[in-house]
């Protein structure tokens, strides 16, 4: 089996010196050059597994370098080497197409950290090239619509460097799977994906979170924590609605980004960690930045790349085969056969704006199925008129978490029971309540009793929190 092969572009004797052997030690054959044309010749002569190169050369430039492998060598991964902090640098490689970025000096530890990443890469585009690309996890991203085909090829795309990568979209949009698919379609699939709700941990515990602790360092830390920048190492952190970072969680999350280290609460020193950083928010995080509520220079360090994740009505033609595989799922979760959903009733989804998006588009079909009537779904069991008034806050309900005015299992005295209060609640709990005492909880009878479906009478038990 013949060795791996990199090619180190680099003016500095020194620094061609500590790569060769460094990798070297690693088996791997390394050819060293330090101009652009030397570089040049190298590639046309061969092909290599990895590429490092310096951002400054005698004859020219780094980005000269990343842009000939892009062109020509489209499956080696480039690493820029920059100036220690030069992160303006490091963030211009990624964009242009680089891999990763090594700051001088040069950690052996982090670099072969790099390189055994990068190797893996180049390992996996081979096995594709050779019809050995296995389907992936990106058939869980639902819908044949120009906008989505773009998405996924986008997330390929992605996927193949380290670049910190910016997932904008509406809430419900399906942003952490997006993350996801980035993180198992790449290199560091094998690695933990971590994700985390910046705006639900409290703000007094956001260091300890994110970077650990040591034993002592507080009141109550009886022992060594590790942190989420830890826990990630070797894979992804996705750190969604980053926009409720506070501005001194912001300060210390770029030092982090920019060091590739962090500085654990009540640690001596900082701890070098390996993690790939994916973001998201619903937010405009640009004019956040205008309003001085965002750093501008942490989110031109998270936003090296943006994915924009479509609305739902923006790919209404999704919709037949989203609805359809959603039914299924939510059929096989409460053990009943999937419903048939009616001409009309997909007529009616197709029409509607889903302002809630994917998520809302699942709870409109979670309560569909408790609703209809023989296996079939009509358009008044989609209730969407009631959803179409809901106002979908920025910590909308889980698929699970219905909202409390989403509908009411009645004889339609009450007018139809759209926006149910809580004191409605109230009273409709007492029915069902006493319903089933007066039938010695049959629920089938209790239904029968309320004029309702044993399926609506279910699912209604569920949601009030009835026993």
């Amino acid at each position: 089996m013949s060795l791996q092969t990199v090619l180190v572009v680099d003016d500095e004797r020194d620094i061609r010196e500590l790569l060769t052997i460094t990798l070297g030690r690693m088996d791997l054959q390394v050819d060293a050059v330090g101009t652009v044309a030397e570089a040049r010749r190298a590639l046309g002569e061969r092909s290599y597994d990895l590429c490092f190169t310096d951002m400054r050369l005698p004859d020219g430039t780094g980005h000269e370098v990343i842009e000939l492998i892009a062109e020509e060598h489209p499956d080696t991964p480039v690493a820029m080497i920059t100036a220690y902090g030069n992160v303006d640098a490091a963030v211009s490689a990624l964009k242009a197409g680089a891999f990763d970025f090594v700051s001088k000096p040069v950690d052996i530890q982090m670099l072969r950290r790099l390189v055994r990443t990068a190797l893996k890469l180049a390992e996996e585009k081979r096995s594709e090239a050779g019809g050995g690309a296995a389907a992936g996890s990106s058939e869980r991203l639902i819908g044949d619509s120009p906008a989505m085909q773009q998405v996924r090829a986008t997330i390929a795309k992605l996927a193949r460097n380290q670049a910190p990568v910016y997932i904008a979209g509406e809430s419900g949009v399906g942003k952490e799977l997006v993350a996801r698919l980035i993180h198992e379609q790449g290199p560091r699939a094998s690695g933990p994906f971590i994700p985390v709700n910046c705006g639900a941990i409290p703000t007094e515990l956001m260091e300890s979170e994110f970077f650990g602790h040591r034993k002592g360092s507080f009141t109550g830390a009886n022992s060594d924590k590790e942190g989420l920048f830890q826990a990630a190492n070797g894979g992804t952190l996705f750190l969604d609605e980053v926009a409720e970072l506070p501005l001194h969680m912001q300060v210390k999350l770029l030092r982090v980004i920019q060091e590739k280290a962090v500085r654990p609460i009540g640690g001596r020193g900082e701890v070098p960690v390996d993690v790939r950083i994916l973001s998201a928010t619903h937010k405009d995080l640009a004019r956040l930045t205008q309003t001085s509520q965002f750093r501008q220079d942490l989110y031109y360090r998270i936003n090296v790349i943006e994915l924009r994740v479509p609305p739902l009505r923006e790919r209404g033609g999704d919709i037949p085969l989203l609805a359809r595989h959603i039914l299924k799922r939510l059929s096989e979760q409460a053990g009943v056969p999937v419903p048939a959903l009616q001409p009309a009733a997909l007529e009616a989804l197709t029409d509607y704006d889903f302002p809630g998006n994917v998520r809302e588009l699942e709870n409109v079909l979670e309560r569909a199925i408790a609703l209809c009537e023989n296996g079939v779904i009509e358009p008044a069991d989609l209730m969407l008129e009631s959803a179409g008034g809901q106002e979908y806050a920025d910590d909308d309900p889980e698929p699970d978490e219905p909202a409390d005015d989403e509908e009411s299992f009645d004889d339609g005295s009450n007018g139809g029971g759209v926006g149910l209060d809580d004191y409605i609640s109230s009273i409709e709990r007492d029915a069902i309540i006493k319903a089933l005492k007066e039938t010695r909880y049959n629920k089938t009878a209790a239904a029968r009793k309320l004029g309702i479906t044993f399926r609506a009478l279910r699912y209604k038990l569920k949601k009030l929190g009835i026993d």
